[in-house]
């Protein structure tokens, strides 16, 4: 039986697919295929139910909580640390306001954070990996980062403005929920019981011969040396991605009912488990 796993093309998710992706575990009658979009377009192919598993942003979750589930493993948390905000000097938080900001894409949950943190701003789209040098070229006034960009951007001279995972702890004293695996719903209990053993299985793989998938890993960290690419992969693959805990669970549920009282999401949402 054929799975198709969507995930970003990046060093975290490719360490915690290792194990799927080189067959270093045993999948019985499941065959998994791998598809490597950026996390904005799985938001919106996750829209039409497209993949069995896919990865995306937990802003995405309330519009496709009809058609999948949240597996129990595979989420990206920040642990005081997030997407931030750079500009090409130093701004207050006032100063941010009526600026020119690049994000990547309006289904990101660093979107929906930064609309938390700040009302008023001109959002830009452009790719993820291109904010950087949107900024340092002054086509915005700064630049919202995800991915590896949350530890180069002082090579391009930028300044942090500000980390959304550092205000969100200080706001909530919680985790700050990015992304997330998702199941669909039709594959029925049993297969999605046995996918999410599987998932698990592999993140575990991964954490215990850390070496090897983080060799894999480096294959798609786009130019970091092996410490950097070590150090991004630690901050986004860790005890909270084998399993949420109940304090992730409940900064995932967290970030929903802020993200609805302030109109940021059409309804409030209960994020729903594969287990």
């Amino acid at each position: 039986m054929e799975i198709r796993i969507a995930h970003s093309p990046d060093s975290d998710d490719a360490f915690m697919f290792y194990a799927l992706a080189k067959d270093k575990i045993q999948t019985g009658k499941f065959h998994f295929s791998h598809t490597l979009q950026d996390i904005e377009t799985l938001n919106q192919k996750a829209l039409n139910g497209e993949y069995e598993i896919t990865a995306i942003s937990f802003h995405a979750y309330p519009y496709i909580a009809d058609k999948y589930l949240l597996l129990p493993s595979g989420a990206s948390m920040g642990d005081r640390y997030g997407p931030m905000v750079v500009a090409r000097e130093l701004l207050s938080h006032e100063n941010l306001k009526g600026k020119k900001i690049a994000i990547p894409g309006t289904m990101t949950t660093a979107y929906l954070v930064l609309r938390l943190f700040l009302t008023d701003f001109e959002a830009v789209v452009i790719p993820f990996d291109k904010i950087m040098d949107a900024v340092q070229n002054k086509a915005v006034d700064a630049g919202l980062l995800i991915h590896e960009g949350q530890l180069t951007y002082a090579s391009y001279k930028l300044h942090k403005i500000v980390d959304l995972g550092e205000w969100w702890d200080q706001t909530t004293g919680l985790p700050l929920p990015l992304g997330g695996n998702v199941v669909r719903r039709d594959l029925g209990k049993e297969d999605i019981r046995e996918i999410s053993r599987l998932l698990k299985e592999s993140i575990q793989y991964a954490l215990t011969h850390r070496e090897e998938a983080l060799a894999y890993a480096l294959r798609f960290a786009r130019n970091l040396d092996s410490g950097t690419a070590d150090r991004f992969v630690g901050m986004y693959v860790n005890k909270r991605t084998l399993d949420y805990g109940e304090e992730g669970r409940r900064a995932v549920q967290v970030l929903f009912k802020r993200a609805y009282e302030a109109k940021l999401i059409p309804a409030p949402i209960l994020a729903e488990f594969a287990d």
